[in-house]
């Protein structure tokens, strides 16, 4: 009887072992894995090794876990025949396909779901040695499922899970809500372009560069931008951009003949198809906060702003010198009025606006 409980014992905690292991591994995050391997230690080092390449290590669990199952019954079984009889086999194979079940299968992987982590670490090291050792089964158990594990390995995480990572933590308090919202916000930057974010040409704040700094003193003194575009004779002619405070500062000084196309600067163009994503870096690159944007024929569409940039990420950013917040519905709601107008013209009698002049 000493006998037969003996090799209970092995084949129970032998195959504990392995739905543990097995579960463990196939439980913990790969990017937690990633990160635990920034720390050298051989056991994180070789959890990475198995969750880079987890077919060989699950294919060696496998194959532990069935000899222990499958040798281990066998083993039982004849022992039981010989020490209990006929009459009592029925039964304790009953009982021991429970305990198997229990203590062999469900309480183990619960566990190593639980304890991914922790778990994962321990048994590492000892599984990849044990598959060097079964190599050539390994090898053999690869070759005949080739044909069913073939095809793009997926990618660790994508956006939606990201952010419904950053929704969950939110709702679990491991995140305050205003960096939920923001981690969302970051993902909006590949979906929207210049000419979402920019504020459009019919509300642009401009002035000629031929003008004298007298002649155009009530222009500057009422923008409230810190920047303004600097035109030729049309806004299409874009010279340049000149900040207001250096305006100021040369009326202040009597420089007040001073034409204002000589204190202008470089001004950056960008197509409107750019995303927002890619503006970001620009802005930081050419270290400017404001750009030109460009429709597909080469006209000024708009200007947009590092601050336009931001906002997708912050939400609405105002400052004490705001007068108007959001200048694209402000724009928006012009352009409507426009093209109502333009349109009930169209429509009246005697009106020659739908023919074209030969």
């Amino acid at each position: 009887m000493l006998k037969i409980l003996i090799v209970v014992l092995i084949v129970l905690t032998g195959s504990a072992l392995c739905a543990c292991g097995e579960t463990a591994l196939l439980s913990v995050s790969a990017i937690k894995v990633q990160q635990l391997a920034q720390s050298k230690k051989p056991s994180a080092l070789a959890l990475l090794a198995i969750r880079q390449r987890m077919n060989r290590p699950i294919t060696t669990i496998v194959i532990l876990n069935n000899i222990f199952n499958i040798v281990g019954s066998i083993v039982i079984g004849r022992l039981a025949a010989q020490e209990l009889g006929d009459a009592w086999l029925g039964l304790f194979s009953g009982v021991l396909t429970f305990l198997i079940i229990v203590c062999g299968e469900i309480v183990p992987k619960t566990l190593g779901e639980r304890y991914a982590e922790t778990i994962g670490l321990l048994v590492a090291i000892p599984v990849s040695f044990l598959t060097i050792v079964f190599t050539p089964l390994v090898w053999l158990m690869e070759k005949i499922t080739a044909p069913f594990t073939k095809g793009k390995r997926p990618p660790t995480t994508n956006e939606a899970e990201i952010k419904f990572l950053a929704k969950i933590g939110y709702q679990e308090g491991v995140i305050e809500d205003d960096e939920a919202d923001m981690i969302q916000r970051v993902f909006r930057l590949n979906d929207l372009t210049a000419s979402d974010l920019m504020t459009p040409r019919i509300i642009i704040t401009y002035i000629k560069g031929n003008l004298t700094l007298i002649e155009a003193q009530q222009e500057i003194i009422a923008s409230q931008h810190t920047r303004m575009i600097v035109i030729e004779d049309s806004i299409d002619k874009v010279i340049g951009v000149a900040l207001k405070g250096e305006l100021l500062t040369a009326m202040i000084e009597g420089k007040n003949e001073q034409e204002i196309y000589t204190m202008t600067r470089k001004v950056h163009f960008v197509p409107e198809t750019i995303r927002a994503d890619k503006l970001l870096p620009v802005f930081q690159k050419t270290r400017e906060h404001l750009m030109v944007v460009l429709d597909e024929y080469g006209g000024v569409s708009g200007v947009v702003t590092l601050e336009d940039v931001l906002e997708v990420i912050t939400g609405e950013i105002v400052d004490e010198t705001d007068r108007s917040v959001d200048l694209q519905e402000i724009a928006r709601k012009k352009r409507e009025r426009l093209l109502l107008s333009r349109g009930f013209r169209e429509n009246e009698p005697g009106s020659n606006s739908g023919r074209i002049e030969q």
